[in-house]
């Protein structure tokens, strides 16, 4: 609490305004641009919010360079050298990888699951499987939004939410899966200490990997669709033609995409370490905001092996930048490293992979409740990973079970 009084204390009330009527037309100009496809339209804005995000992190202090104090507020305890050079450890692996499960993907129909799924039986079959991994309907619900989300209301009340294409019902039922990580965690959090840091999250990266586990590890894996294929095919009757490897291929196809939010586990983190890149640069005034499209292309060239048609579908495409959140994207990526390495090291316990084997997951999520959910922010992210696994967080985990799901 002194931690979050003194952090706020050093901001003054003249820059929080500031910042928010910035970010306010930042958002605005943001969602034009988009549309245009005209950064230059939206630079402007973004030069303003990194001048503001250099004079909170000088206010705040940092160790090393400007980053360190954004990304503290997301990620506490974390350093830019440190995830950089994590980061750089994994870059030609994910790249290998990702060329690898893409080339695989290729031989899987991209179409092969298209079918007729009404949303009300979607809304089933999506409730079922919540409740399944521990989802606590009296204590939380699903709802529908464009854009999906979880919110926590209060100890008892955990908001998910979904969209919906009958045409694709794999689209809800991941979103629920991954918003049901995270909602397993706010309802894993001490109900006593509601409101105050002990019963908060610990972290981004602790709270992604409460998705990616969920939505991934399990919801992605053989064992789970051996158990939820066939009530699959009661409810969707289109789906009793395919069989269980030919599904298995179609959720886990790898694919180039332009798009963030589209990727798949293959090629998403190298989303994450271009625009992880992109950020350090910016705020250490080695790119100029008028270069950002340039040098976004060339990386993503080098990432991806092709440059993105226009600014929309590149450098604008997201909208933390004009919110004012940098420091936000590298927590996506310490995210699936901390799922991978808290779920192979919960199946170190026989008994846990034994139930995992069976689709009965209450063990994991018992183990999960117990290093990590209980604790909630009284540790720093590195303390709750070395307290749960014996060690800090790597690599070594994720790009194993990347491997292992792609044949690379």
């Amino acid at each position: 609490m002194h931690e979050d009084f003194v952090k706020a204390a050093k901001i003054p009330g003249k820059l929080v305004i500031e910042e928010s009527e910035t970010a306010s037309h930042a958002k605005h100009a943001w969602i034009q641009a988009r549309k245009s496809s005209d950064f230059s339209a939206f630079a402007p804005h973004l030069e303003k919010l990194l001048g503001l995000a250099r004079r909170k992190a000088d206010l705040w202090g940092y160790a090393d360079e400007p980053y360190d104090a954004l990304l503290s507020t997301y990620e506490r305890g974390a350093r830019t050298r440190e995830v950089a050079a994590l980061f750089t450890k994994l870059k030609p692996d994910l790249t290998q990888i990702a060329r690898t499960a893409v080339e695989r993907g290729k031989a899987v129909k991209p179409n092969l699951l298209r079918g007729n799924y009404p949303i009300a039986k979607q809304q089933q079959l999506n409730a079922e499987i919540a409740a399944s991994i521990g989802f606590d309907f009296d204590a939380g619900r699903i709802d529908t939004t464009t854009h999906p989300f979880c919110t926590t209301l209060g100890p008892r009340d955990v908001r998910l939410t979904t969209r919906y294409d009958e045409s694709d019902f794999t689209s809800s039922l991941f979103g629920v899966l991954h918003e049901a990580g995270h909602g397993l965690y706010e309802q894993g959090l001490p109900e006593a200490d509601f409101g105050l840091p002990s019963g908060r999250a610990c972290s981004l990266g602790i709270h992604e990997s409460q998705s990616r586990l969920w939505e991934n590890h399990v919801g992605r894996s053989r064992v789970f669709w051996q158990k939820w294929l066939p009530r699959a095919a009661e409810i969707f009757p289109n789906l009793r033609k395919i069989s269980l490897d030919q599904f298995l291929a179609a959720i886990t196809r790898a694919k180039y995409s332009l798009i963030r939010v589209e990727a798949d586990e293959a090629t998403y983190d190298l989303h994450i370490l271009l625009r992880f890149s992109i950020e350090r640069q910016m705020l250490r005034g080695d790119l100029a905001v008028k270069d950002v499209p340039a040098a976004w292309n060339a990386e993503f060239e080098e990432l991806f092996g092709m440059t993105p048609p226009s600014d929309s579908q590149g450098c604008l495409q997201d909208i933390h930048w004009s919110m004012g959140g940098l420091g936000y994207f590298a927590t996506y990526t310490l995210g699936n490293l901390n799922a991978a390495q808290l779920f192979a090291t919960a199946r170190k316990q026989r008994s846990i992979a034994k139930a995992n084997d069976q689709a009965d997951f209450a063990p994991l999520l018992s183990w999960l409740r117990d290093k990590v959910h209980q604790h909630g922010g009284a540790f720093l992210p590195g303390e709750i990973m070395e307290n749960a696994t014996g060690k800090p967080t790597d690599a070594r985990h994720h790009l194993k079970h990347l491997r292992e799901r792609f044949g690379c």
